[in-house]
């Protein structure tokens, strides 16, 4: 882009975009297409079905029981963090019947977010193994449910036997500025893990 400069001739501005691909990860209905859409500069791009009654017995509705939608493929969001830095936000589904596309999805991704309803903990076990096997740098982001936060961070770093390198942040996925904390704390995150 160029600019034009108090003389009148033109500046070249130097700095180049650099694009990151994130992936944004969890357990069945805590807050994974919410958290992209709250995000995304861009209208996000949703798979969403409507949930029918052959996942009756399947997905637990104890505590998602208005869901009547869900993710079977991935969300997909854009975001530009500062002028020369933007970032590709993946959402993968929660379900464990299409787990096999996370190998696709997270290809290429400098790291993850991984939401957690702390109602629920054990539902993101999963998504957690994944990237600690990976070596995949993530966070995790307990996503505040009605705005409660019934544990705090070190209780659940401990819950989830989670060394201390890994950040664990407290969220709300329906606001932006949250959404857009978790994503700075993982970039931050997956940069000083390539520097060890």
């Amino acid at each position: 882009m160029d600019f034009a400069s108090s003389s009148g001739q033109a500046v070249s501005d130097s700095r180049a975009t650099t694009s990151a691909k994130i992936v944004v990860a969890g357990g069945f209905g805590v807050g994974k297409t919410t958290f992209v859409g709250a995000v995304s500069e861009i209208n996000p791009l949703r798979t969403e079905a409507v949930m029918t009654s052959a996942s009756a017995g399947i997905d637990d509705l104890t505590h998602t029981g208005d869901k009547t939608t869900t993710t079977v493929a991935m969300d997909f969001g854009r975001i530009t963090l500062d002028q020369d830095l933007i970032l590709y936000l993946f959402g993968t589904p929660g379900q464990d019947r299409f787990w096999f596309m996370w190998d696709d999805l997270v290809r290429g991704a400098i790291g993850a977010v991984v939401l957690v309803d702390t109602r629920r903990l054990a539902d993101c076990f999963p998504a957690v193994d994944y990237f600690e096997n990976s070596g995949l740098p993530f966070v995790v982001a307990l996503n505040g449910f009605d705005g409660q936060q019934p544990y705090a961070p070190e209780e659940v770093r401990e819950a989830l036997q989670i060394g201390p390198d890994t950040p664990i942040i407290t969220t709300d996925a329906r606001h932006r500025a949250d959404a857009k904390s978790a994503l700075i704390t993982l970039v931050e995150h997956a940069l000083m893990a390539r520097l060890r």
